[in-house]
């Protein structure tokens, strides 16, 4: 057995600590650390609170209700992916629940191969996800400093009867002579403050 690139924090969750210790045992083998157990809804949140594992897996046991609580929980809390198993017979509603609670995988197999498999996959996913959601802002960000600029511009163009280009070079200006970025100086314009003269 293959031991991972880099051994990483797991919590495990599920009111059977048996099932808790079987599945520790599995992870301890592939060279991961396990956390503190969360039994209950409270130990989750606490336990993700103090430890900020980098993943965490919630164990299954049917239909399981408490299971869906505890999910749900850490799922809302975790700053890493969460991965479902069962370790009784698998419930195709519970684990269908479980994918609409935004989970990032489910392991069916508790073979260590299988489950360092779903490890990895679940962790790519997660940072492809951090990575989309950086570059989602990135995007947002501009656009958001391309409005206050035209804004600005428009402003301007009507007060100092300049075309667009000119507006720009306007804002451009005052903010090199200023040591400013020029998205400032137009959300000055926008605030009424620092209003620029005309030439």
């Amino acid at each position: 057995m293959t031991k991972p690139e880099r051994a990483i924090r797991i919590l495990l969750a599920n009111e059977r600590e048996d099932d808790l210790r079987a599945l520790a045992g599995v992870l301890e083998r592939l060279g991961h650390e396990v956390t503190p157990f969360a039994v209950s809804v409270e130990e989750a949140v606490e336990v993700i609170a103090r430890e900020d594992p980098d993943l965490a897996f919630v164990v299954f046991d049917g239909d399981d209700e408490h299971g869906l609580a505890l999910l749900s929980e850490t799922v809302e809390y975790a700053s890493g992916p969460v991965l479902v198993t069962v370790r009784s017979a698998e419930s195709s509603l519970t684990v269908a629940r479980a994918a609409d609670m935004g989970i990032a995988g489910y392991v069916a197999s508790w073979a260590p191969q299988d489950v360092q498999a779903a490890i990895e996959v679940a962790l790519r996913r997660h940072r492809e996800a951090e990575r989309l959601n950086a570059k989602v802002e990135q995007l947002e960000t501009a656009l958001e400093r391309r409005a206050v600029i035209e804004r600005a511009k428009g402003i301007l163009m009507e007060r100092h009867a300049i075309d667009d280009r000119a507006a720009f070079e306007r804002l451009r200006d005052h903010a090199r002579s200023g040591g400013r970025r020029v998205v400032e100086i137009a959300q000055a314009v926008l605030d009424g403050h620092a209003l620029l003269p005309k030439r």
